[in-house]
């Protein structure tokens, strides 16, 4: 159960950090209230998976697979570019994300 509630703590991760970028363009009270809801719902989150899960092995993985997200996401909806470059680093981020699940203890 604690790698689902990261799971999805890693989506509100990435709705987090995109909509930082949304309520900055969109620049309203509301728009602006978004990221601050859901940075508690997020934390909240990778706080109860932490529960079953080593931090360290959570929050490798909460912040490698966000990272990510957030940059196919940014690419997706705001227009983004990243190089070839760039994606072999992300490449390798996704390799450490997947070693690190794979030999988890937990």
């Amino acid at each position: 159960m604690s790698w689902l509630i990261l799971a999805v703590a890693v989506v509100t991760e990435i709705c987090w950090a995109l909509s930082l970028k949304w309520a900055a363009t969109i620049a309203t009270w509301q728009a602006s209230s978004v990221p601050i809801i859901l940075s508690f719902v997020n934390m909240g989150l990778l706080a109860l998976a932490m529960r079953g899960l080593p931090a360290g092995t959570a929050y490798a993985i909460w912040t490698g697979a966000g990272a990510i997200g957030v940059i196919i996401g940014g690419v997706l909806l705001f227009g983004d570019k990243v190089s070839g470059i760039q994606a072999c680093f992300m490449a390798l981020t996704v390799v450490g994300i997947v070693g690190t699940k794979v030999f988890a203890q937990a």
